[in-house]
């Protein structure tokens, strides 16, 4: 990758300033009392969760499609914890605690692709830049002006626009198991397809048929290196559906993602330190969107992870962990507080 070789011959400088300030990420405690609330912004209520020490270095979360803000394992929010992050956490808008939209319906998701393909936009009540937005105003309402930012999937790419739009309140980038959005890229494997098009939709599906698909989905999308329990993966499932239904966010969501369009040019014209996580055995995005953004981002740096799917299993937590910190220790994220 022409970018990279720029980032891996800082990887020893980047690897002493880890060293340098790792005394004050050794203090940090993982049991720290995690904050929740509500916060309501104009005409949007956005539920969050403040996790870990209120000096600690922030890190704004953002989840992907459909997905609640509890779906961040504790085992790497903890690892993260453990190495001096302040996590912040929300449920993106139309999903778990935040306002929803069910009086705007679902655009049929053939209009939404044909749109996408003749590259027309479709009227929706929110765009992924309005959820970018929701973060901003967060970290505001949190007293925290800067932030290093990471996001998974729709999340990475709510992430894109974040850095876009608030470069000032955006210390490093990390992009996790996402796209630019740019036609032409992979889709998703016949599996995956299938399996999205069995969602179940409407007022009445129960809190077991939601929790089946999401089973039978993540056994399909999961790592195949580092699986699951299942028994696991069942009480997560279930107490997320109890938590909040699904309702018909995520076709919203999705039709957002569509309506999106492609985010070549504003990538061009990131700068901030930004780090790419890919797993080589992504089925839902797979690794080529991961390089392709690495090319579009100035100065990215990529990292494939083999036997990585589109999930975040516990044995990885560590891993992704180190990765994430390290990238935040760097000294051209720890200057970017001086733009």
């Amino acid at each position: 990758m022409s970018f990279c070789g720029v980032w891996n011959a800082n990887a020893w400088a980047c690897a002493n300033e880890r060293v340098a300030i790792g005394l004050r990420y050794e203090r940090a405690a993982v049991n720290e009392a995690q904050r929740e609330g509500q916060l309501k912004l104009l005409g949007v209520e956005i539920n969050y969760a403040d996790r870990g020490p209120i000096d600690g270095a922030p890190l704004l979360l953002i989840m992907g499609l459909g997905m609640q803000r509890v779906a961040w394992p504790d085992s790497l929010l903890d690892a993260l914890v453990e190495r001096g992050f302040r996590c912040i956490t929300f449920d993106n808008r139309d999903v778990g605690l935040s306002t929803r939209y069910e009086a705007y319906g679902v655009p049929p998701t053939l209009i939404s692709m044909a749109a996408r393909l003749l590259r027309r936009r479709l009227r929706l009540p929110y765009a992924l830049s309005d959820i970018a937005d929701d973060a901003s105003g967060l970290l505001t309402h949190l007293g925290i002006s800067q932030a290093h930012v990471l996001g998974i999937s729709m999340g990475g790419m709510i992430a894109q626009h974040f850095a876009h739009r608030h470069p000032a309140q955006t210390l490093s980038l990390t992009l996790m198991c996402t796209s630019s959005g740019r036609l032409g890229l992979p889709t998703p494997s016949a599996a995956v397809m299938r399996q999205l098009l069995k969602r179940p939709v409407g007022k009445q599906v129960t809190i077991d048929a939601a929790v089946r698909y999401v089973i039978d989905l993540f056994r399909i999308i999961g790592s195949p290196a580092y699986p699951v329990d299942a028994a696991d993966l069942e009480r997560h499932s279930r107490a997320t559906a109890m938590r909040a239904s699904s309702g018909n966010g995520v076709g919203r969501q999705l039709a957002a993602i569509l309506n999106d369009g492609d985010r070549s040019e504003l990538l061009r014209h990131l700068n901030v330190p930004t780090l790419i996580l890919h797993g080589n055995a992504d089925p839902m995005v797979p690794v080529t969107h991961g390089i392709d953004l690495a090319r579009k981002v100035p100065r990215a740096r990529l990292e494939r992870i083999d036997g990585w799917g589109h999930d975040l299993p516990n044995a990885l937590s560590g891993k992704l962990a180190g990765l994430i910190a390290d990238h935040a220790a760097c000294p051209a994220a720890q200057s970017s507080n001086q733009r």
